[in-house]
């Protein structure tokens, strides 16, 4: 018995590879299970949230929809900038089962595309991916719909998409303070990305690209709505999951009277320049034009190229907003400044008399006035009203150059205004630490005397001179210069206003201010203007400007024989009216005019008897408010 049993407790020599492989099968097995199990852990748990939006995104369809972009209003409601739908064939080069020119071939047998379409589109490729539908036709007829939609199986990659299309009633009118919407850029999505806001254009194709439609991008543009849709196993929609609106972008009403710009663009016609009026009391901007002046209706869309062509290479220079973006130096416009600053630092007095014979010597230079003739005894008032060269030569270099720029910074000369639009301009208000910066040269005794006549190193924008103009006609107080007056919600009707609060006062004597504004007033009455105001039934504070283009010979400078049209001077006018009770603002610029009294001055003029008596030679209504509203020239003229 005890022998059996040992047998049996004998092991088998050919049981242990057996087990061997069992327990690596079972090891193998085990090993499987661990890894589905990690697996499992990785999709179920860890991973969760990210396959459980995949699995979603293979059960629904998520579709992005843009709300109406915002109107833009003039300030009696005149419609600027709206929207209408269209119809817009668009090509995905991703889904084309042949290259796009080709497609092109076949669709032209059928729909009109010109050479323009093909080179529009390839530009615009440029700033999308091949996933991106891009425009090849905008604005299609109902009859070339009708005929692309029965005919549409023939064309792979190709769709047609009803959008909203950006349109501008007024056309060219206003165009340079509108601006106008494009095509959305590769550099326009990295300026989004970089903002946060590149989720609001999910399917977005244009943007604003400059004046107000950029500036208040952000307010047009609206909110993005979206549709959630469950789809089946075919990509069939089934049911609507989950459903929000877009929601329109807020409207602007704006400072600007649309038959005042018209007049301003009407009396501007076959000059090259820029006219802005401004309510002094408000900063409001009632008219804001630059010529030569372009459609923005060739924009929206896709521009074609060849009109793209003549904008950009125009001698003319039509997209260059010279109202806030040229820099020019201003003239004799600048006189009425430097005579503030004059009195104001006691470098003269309103009674002091100089001579004015003609010439001004500083060492051995010597500096003329522009007519060439002397001027005999002049008070400050009257330097004002003839336009004495000798008279500001002579006080710039009383004053010297640093009191001039820090009394001048504080009328924004050489700074930005804060106006409502991108990318105003600083021009240069000339002091010793600039010039030194910039040329790496001293202030010399004689770079001074050129700045009293606005002349020298000094360089401003046209939108400078007129908020300096709008702030010597509001006696000092400062008010930011504006275009948009209010912001309304289309949805709610609420509407928030544009505060019009001073930003700032200059510190002006009373009786100072009086001396240059009666100077001013004896320009349109006995001086350089008098010619243009003659019977007019306001009052008008006024001042001529003619600023030198190029240096040549005095002896030859206004024989205009002798000069091409391009070096010809530039012609300016500032003035504002009612003198004692201003109602509006101006400065006026004509480049290459001459003579500011001759092509500038007759500008502002037709700008002020529309403004104040509703005259005008287009036959447009009178503004509201208008304080002489005559019959004929009978009606009463405002006492000064």
């Amino acid at each position: 018995m005890a022998l059996e049993t040992l047998e049996f407790k004998d092991e088998d020599e050919s049981v242990g590879p057996f087990r061997r492989r069992l327990f690596f099968v079972f090891s193998l097995v085990a090993l499987c299970f661990l890894i589905l199990a990690c697996r499992l852990a990785w999709l179920q748990i860890i991973n969760r949230d990210l396959y459980v939006e995949r699995a979603e995104q293979n059960r629904t369809v998520t579709t992005t929809s843009q709300g109406s972009r915002g109107l833009i209003f003039d300030r009696n409601g005149t419609l600027l900038a709206g929207n209408r739908l269209s119809w817009s064939l668009e090509v995905t080069s991703s889904q084309t089962a042949e290259p796009v020119e080709q497609l092109f071939d076949r669709l032209a047998e059928i729909i009109p595309i010109t050479s323009a379409d093909r080179r529009r589109y390839r530009r615009l490729r440029e700033n999308f991916n091949r996933y991106d539908s891009v425009p090849i036709r905008t604005d299609l007829t109902d009859e070339e719909v009708a005929v692309f939609a029965a005919q549409r199986w023939r064309f792979q990659g190709l769709e047609l998409n009803q959008r909203e299309h950006r349109i501008y009633p007024e056309g060219a009118v206003g165009s340079h303070f509108l601006g106008y919407v494009g095509a959305l850029s590769l550099n326009d999505k990295k300026r989004l990305d970089a903002a946060g806001d590149l989720a609001l254009y999910q399917g977005e194709r244009e943007i604003g690209k400059v004046g107000l439609e950029r500036s208040y991008e952000k307010t047009l543009h609206g909110t993005p709505g979206h549709e959630i849709l469950e789809v089946s196993a075919g990509g069939r929609p089934v049911r609507t999951l989950e459903l929000e609106a877009a929601q329109p972008g807020s409207n602007l009403t704006l400072t600007i009277d649309l038959n005042l710009q018209r007049v301003a663009e009407k009396a501007m016609t076959g000059k090259t320049g820029s006219v802005i009026a401004i309510e002094p009391k408000t900063g409001r901007i009632l008219a804001f034009a630059s010529l030569p002046t372009y459609d923005p209706n060739l924009f929206p869309g896709g521009i074609d190229p060849e009109s793209w062509n003549y904008l950009n290479t125009a001698e003319e220079k039509p997209l260059l907003n010279r109202a806030m973006r040229g820099i020019y130096p201003i003239g004799s416009t600048y006189k009425p400044f430097m005579a503030l600053a004059g009195l104001e630092l006691g470098a003269v007095t309103a009674d002091y008399v100089l001579n004015d014979t003609g010439v001004f010597q500083v060492g051995n230079h010597k500096f003329r006035d522009v007519t060439g003739s002397p001027k005999g005894l002049l008070s400050l008032r009257k330097s004002i009203a003839v336009s004495s060269d000798i008279y500001y030569y002579w006080l710039a270099t009383q004053l010297g150059v640093d009191k001039i720029h820090d009394f001048m910074q504080q009328w924004k000369f050489g700074a930005k205004t804060g106006i409502d639009l991108v990318g105003e301009q600083t021009g240069i208000l000339p002091s010793r630490d600039w010039k030194e910066a910039r040329f790496k040269e001293p202030w010399y005794v004689g770079d001074t005397p050129s700045l009293g006549i606005g002349q020298g190193y000094n360089a401003f924008t046209l939108l400078q001179l007129a908020h300096a103009t709008a702030t010597l006609a509001n006696r000092g107080i400062i008010m930011t210069p504006h275009l948009v007056d209010k912001v309304e919600n289309p949805v709610t009707g609420e509407s928030i206003k544009v505060d019009a609060e001073p930003t700032g006062k200059i510190p002006l004597k009373d009786a100072n201010l009086d001396v240059v504004i009666a100077g001013m007033t004896d320009v349109t009455r006995t001086g350089t203007a008098r010619s243009v105001f003659q019977g007019a039934p306001y009052s008008v504070a006024g001042k001529t400007g003619t600023a030198q283009v190029i240096s040549i010979a005095q002896d030859d400078r206004w024989d205009e024989k002798k000069v091409s049209r391009k070096h010809l001077d530039h012609a300016l006018f500032i003035a504002f009216a009612p003198a004692r009770n201003p109602r509006i603002a101006m400065a006026v610029l004509v480049e290459n005019g001459g003579f500011g009294a001759r092509a500038a001055a007759p500008v502002a003029k037709e700008l002020m008897d529309y403004w104040l008596t509703g005259e005008n030679s287009l036959g447009l209504p009178p503004p509201k408010n208008t304080p002489l509203i005559q019959i004929g020239r009978a009606s009463c003229r405002e006492r000064v």
